[in-house]
């Protein structure tokens, strides 16, 4: 009776109250001569006891060009992961984010570098984003030594700078990524986390673990569930009792935000990150998108999906196509200037596969290599047998 009556208290609340108005006139001083300001229209974003961000972003032709290369080359990266696969130069695991692009790049837009993030093993486009270099993420995928993990991690390890992975466990990152948030408030950081989960992951019991501890020490995290629908090859409603991911939080508000809008994912980002690290405590957002491929390459993704589903939305949702017809239709640039950038995101992408096909394996005797800080390893690891005993 007691949680009945609290949820339904929390459902009547009054929206945070001040923060829309401060943000707004925030991003109203941003506005010159040479930037542009774009409506995103009255679907971006729905809230859940708070007010919904401002749908005007104002930004300069610069960032804007810079987003959609980004998302280009995203693209393009896991366009050569795919094609790799298939050509047997990757092996094991590997999961792509082909039609989700908007999100990792929408997020880092948003983000400063001393923020951190942290995802599943979705993670390739976020590890480009945070400051990875394809070659280095290619090269990681073929197991090659001068991969971002040394050719050790593969498709789900992956790691730069304030970048905490690539994640194989499913929902495991949560409550990592709230225990960064824990050490940025416990430092006196102006930065947050963002911990990224999918929709299949969204019924992990540790999620909710993490929400309870990130409200009641106010940590400045925000929870992002990437709904792109299908969690392996079950659709989330049947999976799930409430598809309404970004109201689960319940005492912790919340936005569902339209995933294949890089403006939208950026802006709502922006808010989130300006009220958690304000002292307000954690958000949870909901990423509303839709992955063309399958779950991972062993999946062709046309067993619980009709193809007809697929097209539909390439046609109608793309976020690539859907930006480049805002950027022209709003005379940031033109078609011409666009076409450009797509041919120099497939040049970069080929130079840098060609140069990580050309870079050896790691040796084998690195393999105990990385596994302890240098000066704090422990005597031995065994191996399988005990010839394969490893003395350090």
């Amino acid at each position: 009776m007691l949680r009945s009556a609290t949820f339904a208290a929390l459902r009547k609340a009054k929206p945070v109250a001040g923060f829309k108005g401060a943000m707004l006139q925030a991003s109203r001083g941003m506005a010159s001569s040479d930037t542009t300001t774009i409506e995103l229209g009255p679907r971006a974003f729905e809230g859940y006891n708070i007010e919904v961000p401002s749908s005007q972003v104002t930004m300069s032709k610069e960032d804007l060009m810079t987003i959609y290369r980004q998302m280009q080359t995203v693209r393009r990266l896991e366009m050569a992961a795919d094609s790799s696969y298939k050509h047997k130069l990757i092996r094991g695991f590997c999961h792509l984010c082909t039609g989700q692009e908007a999100v990792p790049v929408g997020v880092e837009s948003a983000l400063t570098k001393e923020d951190a993030v942290i995802t599943a093993y979705r993670c390739h486009g976020f590890t480009h984003e945070r400051g990875a270099s394809a070659f280095g993420i290619l090269g990681e995928l073929m197991g090659r030594k001068e991969g971002v993990s040394k050719g050790k991690g593969g498709s789900m390890h992956m790691y730069a700078p304030n970048f905490y992975g690539g994640n194989g466990i499913v929902g495991a990152q949560v409550p990592l990524g709230t225990g960064i948030a824990f050490a940025q408030k416990y430092r006196g950081e102006q930065a947050c986390t963002v911990t990224l989960y999918g929709d299949g992951a969204a019924n992990q019991g540790q999620v909710f673990e993490s929400y309870n501890m990130a409200k009641l020490w106010d940590l400045p995290v925000l929870f992002v569930c990437e709904n792109n629908k299908y969690g392996m090859g079950t659709a989330a409603g049947r999976a799930a009792a409430n598809t309404d991911y970004y109201t689960r939080g319940q005492y912790i508000p919340g936005i569902r935000v339209n995933g294949m809008d890089v403006l939208a994912v950026r802006r709502a980002i922006e808010y989130a990150r300006q009220y958690a690290i304000s002292g307000q405590g954690p958000l949870v957002l909901e990423m509303n998108t839709y992955r063309y491929g399958g779950h991972s390459m062993s999946d062709p993704g046309t067993t619980y999906r009709t193809r007809e589903e697929i097209q539909h939305m390439r046609s109608t949702s793309d976020p690539i196509t859907g930006f480049k017809h805002r950027l022209v239709d709003s005379g940031v640039a033109s078609e011409d200037e666009l076409k450009a950038i797509d041919k120099e995101a497939k040049r970069l992408i080929d130079a840098e596969l060609a140069k990580a096909k050309a870079v050896p394996e790691p040796n084998a005797n690195e393999l105990w290599d990385d596994i302890y800080v240098r000066g704090t390893e422990v005597p031995y690891l065994r191996g399988r047998v005990p010839e394969e005993t490893h003395y350090y």
